[in-house]
């Protein structure tokens, strides 16, 4: 089974506990931390940390197991524990029950909404902690979408690069060519190429919006979309405007495209499966995604990739995959601990490693001039590590996950159910209302 934004439960659901954060080690404080504007000196005696994850599955399995291997290597004095998941969802579950028990693991893989909903309660170390400041000089190295995706609501950094990755577009080059089009440069051009090659059994691209539980890629594209021509899903504190007129023409886009028996809706990577059986033309997915795209397409045919095409406002992507977080349970030994091994595995030779092993994307450019190989042999990297500064993530709130679940909600309707764009978004807009006021 393989790692997606979608597979999220409800992430609003439960409440921090009075014990939220948990308890500690043997001998050492929870509450202690750096002296004010002193970075936590790394550990010269013996110290465990438990690291909460999901890379489990693929390549991610080996990736992950390097970053810990290169890591101890380092400081032998320190033992990295994976606490490995087969999904997201699972990981969440487990999160929330360890913080709500006491037994919290040192650090944890989370969304932002995930962060959000933890330093409500709080349970985190924020950054500033680790560090001694609240922007380490490292964070300047990282690209600026990245740099931007630190902080919650409340302008402070609660949160660390992991696993991040953007949408690109992978399409069958001879397909476009013989219904006379080419790489589509703006969301204009790839209605035009989906119409014309969608002909003969071949339907342009097949999409998964999600569902309520979780959205899929097929929203995020939507809000990309939506941001693309000038519109603004969400205010920066999370009050969401589903229903404004930007949101409604990224939804008739859709609906067109649909009607014109240029798009289909499915589930479980439908665009992937579609394009490797030579149904669909295009699939737009995480760039994360390559290795099974090109696993699926095998040698049918030459399987192209570029960046996404363009709106009125110009390129706009959207970040995927999570960040890491140090819970405010851990001794001060491990919280330093913590600190040391998330600065080493964002350094430029582990990210170039990392990126190259797993799929995802580097979260600083100087990893770059250490995939040259790597980058000649997967020219996809260079169109999408372009897309990581300008790159937006949606604002850091409890109930933004739930909201795109009704984002998903709506997709399917006008698509599968022939809702009118206008009432499927007013209803996702009430829905998200109501969420917010619950918080």
């Amino acid at each position: 089974m393989r790692l997606r934004i979608a597979a999220v439960a409800s992430l609003a659901a439960l409440s921090l506990t009075a014990c939220a954060g948990g308890g500690t080690s043997a001998g050492s404080a929870a509450s202690a931390s750096a002296p004010s504007g002193h970075e936590l000196a790394v550990p010269t005696t013996p110290v465990t940390i438990t690291f909460e994850e999901a890379m489990t599955i693929g390549t991610l399995k080996p990736a992950m197991d390097k970053l810990v291997s290169d890591f101890q290597a380092k400081y032998p004095n320190i033992t990295v524990k994976l606490q490995g998941d087969p999904d997201y969802a699972t990981m969440y579950t487990k999160e929330k029950a360890e913080v709500q028990a006491g037994n919290a693991p040192t650090m944890g893989q989370v969304y932002e909404s995930w962060a959000s909903y933890f330093q409500s309660g709080g349970a985190l170390t924020p950054i500033s902690e680790l560090a001694g400041t609240d922007t380490p000089q490292q964070v300047s190295t990282f690209y600026k979408g990245i740099q931007k995706d630190l902080a919650l609501g409340d302008g402070k950094n609660w949160m660390w690069p992991f696993n991040k990755s953007v949408l690109i577009l992978f399409y069958n080059a001879d397909m476009l060519k013989a219904a006379g089009q080419s790489e589509p440069k703006t969301w204009d051009d790839y209605a035009t190429a989906m119409k014309a090659v969608s002909t003969n059994g071949v339907t342009g691209s097949t999409i998964d919006p999600g569902s309520a539980a979780g959205a899929a890629f097929g929203t995020q594209w939507f809000e990309i979309l939506d941001k693309a021509d000038g519109g603004a899903l969400y205010d920066a504190d999370g009050t969401p405007h589903l229903n404004d007129d930007g949101a409604v023409k990224a939804m008739t886009y859709l609906k067109s495209l649909k009607d014109a028996h240029a798009l289909a809706t499915g589930k479980n990577y439908p665009g992937e499966t579609a394009l490797g059986a030579q149904k669909g033309a295009f699939d737009i997915s995480s760039a994360a995604g390559y290795g099974f795209e090109k696993k699926t397409v095998g040698d049918k045919f030459a399987m192209n990739i570029s960046a996404l095409p363009s709106g009125d406002k110009g390129a706009v992507n959207e970040l995927t995959g999570t960040n890491m977080v140090v819970f405010k349970s851990a001794t001060a030994d491990q919280k330093a601990a913590a600190w040391a091994f998330m600065k080493f595995i964002t350094s430029p030779e582990e990210q170039a490693g990392w990126a190259a092993t797993s799929g995802y994307l580097p979260v600083t450019p100087q990893a770059l001039p250490q995939m040259q190989d790597f980058i000649a042999k997967n020219p996809y990297e260079t169109a999408a590590v372009s897309e990581l500064d300008t790159a937006f993530a949606l604002p850091p709130y409890n109930w933004i996950f739930k909201c795109q679940g009704y984002e998903a909600t709506a997709i399917q309707d006008v698509l599968d159910n022939g809702a009118a764009p206008a009432d499927a978004l007013k209803t996702a807009q009430n829905a998200c209302t109501t969420a917010k006021t619950q918080g």
